[in-house]
């Protein structure tokens, strides 16, 4: 019988084509063989995640932007940054990024152990010098000991540093959730409103056409064109750090720039041209604000930019048809249908 469920379900899934729409059940994390897991690495990356020691000042870590408590996420529109700075984009939720190819709205880096290392150097956000981050790391004999234990030597380098933190990051996963537990074979899984959401979801309101897989997420990038924040468009630190992205990413007309080019930045093509990654749904209740510069502070507000057919101009989205209580019941299978177990976490004690 759940074989049967499996398959009828699988078909439902499928908006165009291939398997591109199926919704997976949570499975084990991706690993790659160049960094294997071990409880030793994950709790050395744990520790270094949380220690202030990576940035510059020493007032921010990885948890400042990537709170336990806020879903892995910060809560606000934009991501925290160094004194006198400020950022521009939403920070994304870390929970599922073992799953992800590419990492940040605009894909720029190809793991997560290439990510780990950008913040710490960006100059407006943790603004840190990775050779000085190494040997304020070097002097602390417990990491050297810990990374003795994890690696065969005391050697600190930015490298290693990067590793320990993505073997940690590759357990923040969300796992037992309702959608987990009807694809595996529980009919009764969902609330009657849920179960009426989810209907939509692989249905009328089309959202498997990219959110779909483990992840609910199509690994894709896409020209939505969702507003951008007239506040943002105002503050002359946020211009700042638009021009110097833009800048170091040789776009010429850096500093007429007033809004976010998005993955154009990295490939320069012109179809990219404001397109961001697809943001992962599991526990997308614990995550807001939403979209790439947290324009939206509710799940309404994103269901209506969608139900609407996108931002004006764009050719990705059609307008929905969605009635005022198939909004809401969309809006509960998300909150409910992708909300999972909590999290386990632990401080860990920095040396």
């Amino acid at each position: 019988m759940r074989v049967l469920l499996w398959i009828l379900l699988a078909g439902l899934c499928l908006p165009t084509g291939l398997l591109a729409g199926k919704l997976e059940p949570f499975r084990d994390v991706p690993v790659p063989e160049q960094n294997p897991q071990t409880p030793a690495k994950i709790e050395l990356g744990k520790k270094l995640f949380f220690d202030r020691r990576l940035s510059g000042d020493g007032t921010m870590n990885c948890g400042t932007c990537h709170d336990p408590e806020q879903g892995f996420s910060d809560g606000i529109d934009i991501s925290l940054n160094y004194p006198t700075t400020r950022n521009w984009r939403n920070s994304p939720t870390l929970i599922g990024v073992a799953f992800q190819r590419s990492l940040f709205h605009d894909g720029r880096a190809a793991s997560l152990e290439e990510q780990a290392l950008f913040p710490m150097m960006s100059a407006f956000e943790m603004n840190q010098n990775l050779d000085f981050m190494e040997e304020e790391i070097r002097t602390v004999p417990e990491y050297v000991a810990e990374f003795t234990k994890v690696f065969g030597d005391g050697d600190v380098t930015r490298e290693r540093v990067a590793m320990a933190i993505a073997a940690f990051e590759r357990t923040l996963v969300s796992r037992d959730t309702p959608l987990d537990r009807f694809l595996s074979g529980d009919t009764k899984a969902f609330s009657p409103k849920a179960l009426k959401g989810y209907e939509l979801f692989i249905g009328k309101g089309k959202c498997t056409e990219c959110h779909y897989g483990v992840s609910l997420a199509d690994d894709r990038f896409h020209v939505l064109n969702v507003p951008e924040n007239p506040e943002h468009l105002k503050d002359p630190r946020i211009a700042a750090t638009r021009r110097f992205v833009a800048k170091i990413s040789h776009f010429e007309e850096f500093r007429t720039l007033s809004e976010d080019p998005g993955r154009y930045l990295i490939t320069k093509d012109q179809k990219d041209w404001k397109a961001f990654r697809t943001p992962t749904l599991r526990e997308i209740a614990k995550t807001a604000p939403y979209m790439h510069n947290g324009i939206y502070a509710t799940l309404d507000e994103v269901i209506e930019f969608f139900h609407a057919g996108g931002g004006k101009g764009n050719s990705a989205l059609n307008a929905l048809q969605l009635t005022s209580l198939e909004k809401e019941e969309l809006r509960i299978f998300l909150e409910e249908g992708l909300t999972g177990a909590p999290i386990a976490f632990t401080p860990p004690k920095i040396p």
